[in-house]
């Protein structure tokens, strides 16, 4: 564990001085990002671009006033744009291990701070371990949103990430991480390559390991957002690994106490009124579930409580309990090797 530790560092810190440094396409992303987030980005400074290593657009919507948490920030280049959404009465924090990374996310504070229009900084950064957010002061049940950009897949310990995750979430938080899958387990002995690990597959989580890990460390039931497939080209890494095919996922996930193993059936609906910024006419919780606006919707017990137990309630209206049960929610949450996969790569 200490060894891939330390390949990660010493591959972030000192053999990665910018994107075009990397060897794949895996550690980025040319995802279109939603119109919010693309107005605060050119307020971003240019070595935070240059340095940023991400494979999707993590940032949910409806954070202002939230505390954002942001696990292998990097740069800070989400905890950045995190924090103009939050506004100047929310908080962003960054926690990366890297020194180097953590050194450039800091130098900026002051400057984005005076480019956002804000009276005082509203990030902070920590250098430490996503693994253990507790020696980093972050208490139990006080952060809104857990954020990551394809940083998940380098611990050795994901476990341990997630029960951390799950710790420092109020009830009613939301994770929403993008990162890597393969679609199988990798060889152990790839998994210590510095390369193969510090381009984000060897590391890589298999759908359905993750899918049983996330049962066991309390999430009994999350959504994929979006799926795209990874083009391998380097004939090297290829050599390795072209047994295996890779994904970009996003991902969202829930703290809440009465979600169930599969979807049940209620007889509950949910309506849209429009109101989330940049999705006026629909809004897509997950990659099966659209809400068109004022459009009455069937929804499962997990969704409708995804709804109406989280911040997502100031915009929908969930109508029923879960008195009357109907059966199974046939349809509603396809397992991993289910999810709607789009061709390409992310660069």
């Amino acid at each position: 564990m200490d060894k891939i530790i330390e390949q990660v560092k010493e591959y972030y810190g000192k053999e990665l001085q910018s994107k075009n440094d990397l060897k794949t396409t895996a550690c980025c992303c040319s995802e279109k990002p939603p119109e919010e987030i693309r107005t605060i980005l050119p307020l971003i400074a240019d070595e935070i671009h240059e340095r940023f290593y991400g494979c999707g657009s993590p940032l949910p919507p409806l954070l202002e006033g939230k505390i954002v948490l942001d696990l292998g920030c990097g740069t800070g280049r989400d905890v950045y744009i995190a924090s103009k959404l939050v506004g100047q009465s929310g908080h962003a924090i960054g926690v990366d291990m890297t020194a180097e990374q953590i050194e450039t996310a800091v130098k900026y504070q002051e400057e984005q701070c005076n480019r956002f229009g804000f009276q005082t900084s509203n990030a902070t950064f920590k250098q430490g371990y996503i693994e253990d957010l507790k020696s980093l002061g972050i208490a139990d049940n006080s952060v809104d949103v857990v954020i990551s950009n394809c940083v998940i897949n380098l611990s050795p310990a994901k476990e341990q990430v997630f029960k951390e995750i799950y710790r420092v979430l109020k009830p009613g938080g939301e994770l929403f991480f993008s990162d890597i899958f393969a679609d199988r387990r990798i060889p152990e002995e790839l998994t210590t390559d510095p390369v193969l690990r510090g381009e984000c597959l060897s590391g890589a989580l298999y759908t359905e390991d993750f899918r049983r890990l996330m049962e066991k460390t309390g999430w009994s039931d999350f959504r994929y957002t979006n799926v795209r497939s990874i083009e391998l080209t380097n004939e090297a890494v290829l050599k390795k690994l072209g047994f295996a095919s890779f994904s970009s996922r996003t991902v969202r996930a829930f703290k809440l106490n009465d979600l169930e193993d599969i979807c049940e059936d209620y007889g509950q609906v949910a309506w849209y009124d429009g109101s989330i910024a940049d999705h006026p006419h629909f809004f897509d919780l997950d990659d099966h579930h659209r809400f068109f606006t004022n459009k009455p919707m069937l929804v499962c017990g997990n969704t409708a409580s995804m709804l109406s137990d989280t911040r997502y309630s100031k915009a929908f209206k969930v109508v029923g309990d879960r008195s009357v049960h109907f059966g199974k929610f046939d349809g509603c949450t396809p397992d991993s090797s289910e999810a709607k996969i789009k061709p390409g790569s992310c660069c």
